[in-house]
């Protein structure tokens, strides 16, 4: 994203190839059904970015501290002033725009934008299933900018350790400099391969999988460049305009589902690493096009352009609603307008003052500017922080009885007097529900992808034994059987597992070593629970992967055969399985339910659902219910969250979801009673 050429240097075909990435980029957030792979813009930034970076080195090899700290500052003056200007404006712009339950999110991501470690944090968080459900933050984008950080700090000294190795040993210096970048290339090359066929989310923001995209450019521009009467000819515009197809042809086949980067990346970074070695000068060749007025526009501005337009886009809807046409052009074109006042008064005003200012030096704006946005977005964090602490304690006297119609109690009022109304202050906020989740996450009783550790946990220390078995959709449920436990002498033991599903059907997940960990789990409880180790089953689950060989149109029929020979060996100790229907599925139409309380002005109009629209397969509850097992029931819980049709985003309260799919422990709690009857029921039909 960075824009490091010089104008001794200028290559207007690298200027354009910058113009192809921000648009790509831009397009894909802006209108993503049009670009689905835009994303591969951010690659050809990295393949520039190396190349660039990699002929300053050759050029000048740093030998000296003061060598070293004259490159970082260098890039000091060329990147941080503008990320730190856009990063500062968009905490105070989520401050004021967004309600309370966006803020801790965005402040956590812009701390780790200020220092640069952006994508490690979303690497950490990428596998978190239950988080993927929560709104993008406005500066998510500043990953790739992490990347190419960590890349300029540690890549002059890889050059200056190969550099300095080489003289000492009288080898030839660029060639070894090249063989040593090579093999960085090729490894990491390949632990990109590998680490996307097993860990996809991690491997897209590893720092060690995209290093092969810079180091690439690092090879272009250590390798000899081709004569000049080459680049100027027919061949050398044939392959320029392969190159630019390798770009456009990902950009444009490319889409989410596609594994990245893994070797799919080589085609938009071999493509970009082509047309920058090629450096075809015909004018049959794409250089007379990167070369025009437009791509060189584009390109002087793509850092700026970068920068600003993702938090547009994210901040927009809450000032606008839903972006239609009018929106997406008005935030085009203030991504351009901002671009262009950052670039000429910030990128190149700051550049200019710190090269002579004795008081305003790098360094100084470096420590200053990082720590004004990390104060900044600390001090939302913890506003954010206090106002939870209050609203804890008002949930805590309705959790304790002191509040009328609290939760699903409103359920049963005949009257009319529990109905929650759009000025009433919810006693779970927004803010506090997308963390208000059963015990199991606290205390890690999950297993996650590739699923080889099997945690289990324990609640209560009564005589009866109860398995609670399934995915999330299970685990929701904990609060409610806890209060249960104490009463009805139980001790639960959990077998909840991320996404799987126990069952003999496989599952097709981003990787086989996934599909076959999930498959292993379930056979797993399978030897844990079906020999007469605990006095009753409860299980529920959510059909949230489909299964081998299928799409989620065809998955239905295979996954019901695979809960029906599940349910067999299941069975076979006569221990009394309960199967809880899966809940009302607000992700049909909603991607998060807090988020649209908290900005909605009306929830429960704008934010509800219906039991037509908020309805999702369920193979297990259907394979169970059709009567063919003596010792299993089934719970049906729908009539607790939809009522004459309409399924409330808000009861009693208490906001019902904490994402779009998972109840909030409150509101299981509150469940309790209603629970405890449909159990006992169930239970007395199969003894």
């Amino acid at each position: 994203m960075s824009n490091t050429t010089t104008r001794t240097q200028f290559r207007p075909d690298i200027q354009g190839l910058r113009a192809i990435a921000v648009g790509l980029v831009v397009i894909y957030h802006l209108l993503p059904q049009s670009i689905t792979g835009g994303f591969v813009g951010v690659d050809v930034f990295f393949v520039i970015s190396g190349y660039l970076i990699t002929s300053h080195l050759i050029k000048h090899p740093p030998r000296k501290a003061k060598e070293f700290g004259t490159f970082w500052l260098r890039r000091i003056k060329r990147l941080i002033p503008a990320s730190m200007l856009v990063l500062f404006t968009t905490v105070i712009a989520v401050r004021v725009l967004t309600p309370e339950s966006f803020w801790r999110d965005n402040t956590f991501q812009a701390i780790a934008s200020a220092f640069y470690s952006q994508n490690w944090f979303l690497l950490a968080t990428s596998v978190d299933y239950l988080a993927e459900d929560n709104a993008p933050t406005a500066v998510q984008h500043y990953w790739s900018l992490a990347v190419e950080e960590q890349f300029y700090l540690l890549w002059p000294l890889v050059i200056a350790a190969l550099w300095s190795f080489a003289v000492k040993k009288r080898l030839l210096a660029k060639r070894f400099v090249l063989v040593g970048v090579s093999l960085i290339v090729a490894l990491s090359c390949a632990y990109s391969i590998y680490l996307t066929s097993v860990e996809p989310a991690v491997a897209y923001f590893s720092t060690f999988t995209r290093a092969w995209e810079l180091a690439l450019g690092a090879v272009v521009a250590l390798v000899p460049a081709p004569k000049s009467r080459f680049s100027s000819s027919p061949a050398g515009a044939v392959l320029a305009w392969a190159g630019i197809a390798g770009i456009i042809s990902a950009g444009v086949a490319y889409d989410s589902a596609t594994p990245f980067p893994g070797y799919q990346a080589a085609l938009p970074v071999v493509g970009t690493a082509l047309v920058i070695w090629v450096a075809a000068t015909s004018r049959f060749s794409p250089t007379p096009l990167l070369g025009s007025r437009p791509f060189l526009f584009l390109g002087d501005h793509s850092y700026s352009i970068y920068l600003w337009h993702w938090p547009i886009i994210v901040l927009l809807p809450f000032v606008s609603g839903k972006l239609g046409a009018l929106d997406l052009a008005a935030a085009a074109a203030a991504t351009i307008l901002l671009s262009m006042i950052t670039k000429k008064y910030v990128e190149d005003a700051f550049r200019r003052t710190l090269d002579v200012s004795p008081l305003v030096t790098p360094v100084r704006f470096l420590v200053v500017a990082t720590a004004s946005v990390a104060l900044l977005a600390s001090g939302v964090a913890v506003d954010a922080q206090k106002r939870q602490e209050v609203a804890t304690v008002s949930l805590q006297a309705a959790v304790q009885g002191f509040v009328p119609c609290f939760g699903a109690s409103a359920l049963t009022d005949k009257s009319g007097a529990c109905q929650y109304e759009a000025d009433q202050e919810l006693i779970l906020s927004p803010a506090l529900a997308k963390d208000d989740k059963s015990a199991a996450y606290a205390d890690g009783c999950w297993s996650s992808e590739p699923y080889e550790k099997k945690p289990t946990c324990t609640y209560g220390s009564g005589k009866k034994k109860v398995a609670l078995v399934g995915n999330s959709h299970a685990g929701h449920w904990l609060p409610a059987l806890e209060k249960m436990a104490a009463e009805k002498d139980w001790t639960i033991t959990t077998f909840l597992v991320s996404r799987c599903n126990p069952t003999d059907a496989k599952l097709k997940f981003d990787a086989e070593i996934k599909s076959q960990g999930c498959f292993d789990y379930g056979n797993w409880v399978i030897d844990q629970t079906a020999h007469g180790q605990f006095d009753l089953i409860i299980t529920s689950e959510r059909q949230s992967v489909p299964v081998v060989d299928h799409s989620f149109a065809t998955t239905e029929a295979p996954a019901r055969a695979g809960y029906e020979k599940y349910l067999e060996r299941w069975t076979e100790s006569e221990t009394p399985i309960v199967v809880i229907r899966d809940t009302p599925f607000p992700g049909a139409t909603l991607p998060n339910i807090p988020d649209c309380v908290a900005t909605a002005k009306d929830a429960n109009k704008e934010c509800s659902g219906s039991t037509g629209k908020w309805t999702w397969m369920d193979p297990l509850a259907d394979v169970a219910a059709e009567g063919t097992h003596d010792n299993v029931a089934v719970i049906d819980p729908t009539r607790y969250f939809c009522q004459d049709g309409t399924c409330p985003a808000v009861i009693g309260g208490v906001v019902v979801y904490f994402d779009a799919s998972h109840i909030t422990a409150t509101y299981a709690e509150t469940l309790t009673p209603f629970l405890e009857k449909d159990l006992e029921k169930a239970l007395q039909e199969i003894s």
